[in-house]
């Protein structure tokens, strides 16, 4: 069954809309590398919109009544927004839920060493990555430092035209005929991974008497007067080393967007876009939940396997005057929800790897994955008939562009969402999101009409699910 391109029905309206949404999603972008500043902006955006911290209501004694708008945050890293619908909240909510980190290098916690007069920074990369491509590109690096008093020390360099740059090197080609008899996954090595961040040394004069690493002793004496820091303070730093630049239109049409992280910041932003733009209660009470850790598993306090945003439901159950675990419970089993993630967009250059009926295209509209996993289903939520004819209606109704897809052929590989966690709790949950070329790549690729198609989609879904 063949779809549409959702840019042959815009008209000069849509594509003013579009141009507003997708303008928004590359400043937030730019700016939102890590989770923290993901929801250090969708905090600054919530609360403009009227939303309340559920920690000051709670403080207040406040109960909850249609319209009220509150958000809840977990270690500056999840976050979660509702607005309280006109049906009871143990009714059930209709869901959308995205993960706001991806791929990167993490900073190890003795990572600063010096070796032949240059210095680097040991990193961990995080997620699935193919470590080749990380290579030789300019990094930035994105953290906070935590500091024994209880200072928290922000750390962004790299991503302003003015600040430096830093890289992992690879082999020059003229030495590399070794290097490429090997295994792409064995052509650079995780332990290979290591930034170099510096190669002038500290003026003789002002070494200490033992001191030997010239060079580590610039960089620390530059980390001590910019930011305060001791290599020490490494131990309780939280610092990623991430692309650098701007995300930027893509093609002589400018109809995509190339940037690092769009899995899943594209359907993050989206999401909380749509909560932000129905200003009018629904019959259902709505919810966006962005979230941490998925590329490893959502685990931590953080991700979606833990108890907090149960925690959070419970709370308002209560503040509902309904029991607070047997409320939350009811309201998580009623619940509807869009596990919104991305999916793989078909790239004709390795058709190969795709089953084409069953794919997602770039500029078709939003993908729905109505199962994830890896070979046989494995660890995939896949959703009930049901509920995907209910989808089907919201969507058609709304008229908006969607496609139906697998993430690739069978045996070829596989992925996972959040969907199964939540399914957990006996509510009906299906992937959708946006199709992605590139994906896990340092710069990864969306379609401008998908990402405007899953705004509409998710906002329809609030609205009418």
């Amino acid at each position: 069954m063949e779809n549409k391109n959702a840019w042959d029905k815009y008209k000069a309206k849509d594509l003013k809309d579009l141009g507003r949404v997708c303008e928004g999603y590359k400043a937030f972008l730019s700016k939102g590398k890590t989770e923290r500043e993901c929801v250090e902006l969708t905090v600054d955006m919530v609360k403009k919109a009227g939303y309340k911290n559920l920690d000051d209501v709670l403080a207040a004694g406040k109960k909850l009544k249609k319209g009220n708008k509150v958000y809840a945050v977990c270690m500056e890293k999840t976050l979660a927004l509702f607005q309280m619908g006109e049906e009871p909240l143990t009714a059930g909510m209709n869901i959308l839920g995205a993960h706001i980190d991806s791929p990167r290098a993490d900073v190890k916690q003795n990572p600063l060493y010096e070796t032949d007069k240059l210095t680097y920074l040991d990193t961990h990369y995080y997620g699935g990555i193919k470590k080749y491509q990380w290579v030789a590109q300019p990094m930035a690096i994105h953290g906070v430092v935590c500091l024994k008093d209880g200072k928290t020390v922000k750390v962004t360099v790299g991503d302003d035209p003015k600040d430096p740059v830093f890289c992992f090197t690879d082999l020059l080609i003229h030495l590399a005929r070794q290097q490429m008899t090997k295994n792409a996954a064995e052509v650079v090595t995780g332990e290979n991974l290591d930034l170099l961040i510096g190669g002038q040394p500290l003026a003789e004069s002002k070494l200490g008497k033992d001191e030997k690493d010239a060079v580590k002793a610039n960089i620390l004496a530059i980390l001590k007067k910019q930011y305060g820091i001791e290599e020490s303070d490494f131990l309780s730093a939280e610092l990623t080393v991430v692309p650098a630049g701007a995300a930027r239109d893509l093609g002589f049409d400018r109809s995509m967007v190339l940037a690092y992280g769009q899995d899943d910041k594209v359907c993050a932003y989206t999401s909380v876009l749509a909560m932000l733009d129905e200003d009018k209660p629904l019959k259902r009470t709505s919810c966006c939940l962005i979230v941490d850790k998925e590329e490893i598993g959502s685990v931590g306090a953080t991700g979606m396997q833990s108890f907090w945003f149960e925690n959070v439901v419970s709370k308002l159950a209560a503040l509902q005057g309904y029991d607070a675990y047997a409320g939350g419970r009811d309201a998580l089993a009623n619940s509807f929800m869009l596990s919104s993630d991305v999916s793989a967009g078909y790239d004709p250059l390795y058709a190969e790897a795709f089953e084409r009926k069953n794919a997602a295209f770039l500029g078709n509209g939003m993908a729905f994955n109505k199962f994830t996993g890896s070979g046989g289903k494995g660890g995939s939520n896949d959703a009930n008939a049901e509920f995907v004819a209910k989808v089907r209606k919201v969507m058609d109704d709304a008229k908006i562009s969607y496609q139906f897809c697998e993430l690739g052929k069978v045996d070829f590989g596989g992925g996972g969402t959040i969907a199964y966690i939540m399914a957990k709790y006996g509510m009906n949950v299906i992937d959708s999101g946006v199709p992605v070329l590139s994906m896990h790549a340092p710069y990864e690729v969306t379609s401008k009409a998908d990402i405007y198609e899953a705004y509409k989609g998710y906002r329809a879904f609030l609205r009418d699910a």
